[in-house]
């Protein structure tokens, strides 16, 4: 019996051993690759940025003159229209390397201020948008969180609160249309986010 407890103990032993050594070789292989990877980006010269799909933020057609007064909209409102004067990229899900790689090792300190622009776009509409839901302004945040959308938000409240009130309406064809954006999304919330809308449809 002792003999039998002593063999498994040493098979599992070697199992592990084997296993170990497997997931060692596969992180080192990896880590090789990645540092071959960011050396040949940061060998790549500066490139145009002119192909970049640049945001552009329609004050116009926002609820911008609605409860002014609240500080916290007033907040928002402000820091939209600030953004606005300035170049905005939603680079989510785009690593730094690759970043390198297609634009040049030179343009990453822009690159990476363009998208955390855009970062402060997405909360602050968001944000923009709960604060008017909270005043019960229904279409006014649905106009708001359309435009969030459009620039390809990955928040997930922003999708979650206008396939709310797509539903509220009984628009279905509106939440429907939700679900390819979501699935387009360069993110790790991509599958939560098309869960959560396709529970508006059951």
């Amino acid at each position: 019996m002792n003999l039998i407890i002593l063999a498994t103990f040493l098979v599992l032993c070697l199992i592990v051993a084997v296993s170990v050594r497997s997931t060692k070789n596969k992180y080192e292989q990896e880590e090789r690759a990645f540092w071959e990877k960011e050396r040949a980006a940061n060998s790549v010269r500066r490139k145009s940025l002119d192909g970049l799909d640049y945001i552009t933020i329609p004050m116009d057609r926002l609820p911008t003159e609605l409860h002014i007064d609240n500080d916290n909209i007033a907040s928002c409102i402000d820091t939209i229209g600030e953004l606005s004067k300035s170049p905005i990229v939603n680079l989510t899900g785009i690593s730094n390397t690759d970043l390198k790689l297609k634009y040049g090792a030179p343009n990453i300190t822009l690159l990476t201020l363009y998208d955390q622009r855009y970062t402060l776009l997405a909360s602050t509409l968001q944000k923009w948008a709960a604060a008017l839901m909270d005043l019960n302004e229904k279409e006014a945040a649905r106009t708001v969180l359309e435009y969030a959308v459009s620039t390809k938000t990955d928040v997930s409240s922003t999708y979650k609160t206008l396939a709310s009130l797509y539903s509220e309406a009984g628009d279905t064809a509106a939440i429907e249309g939700l679900i390819p954006v979501a699935e387009s999304l360069s993110t790790p919330l991509k599958d939560s986010i098309v869960s959560n809308l396709k529970t508006y449809l059951d």
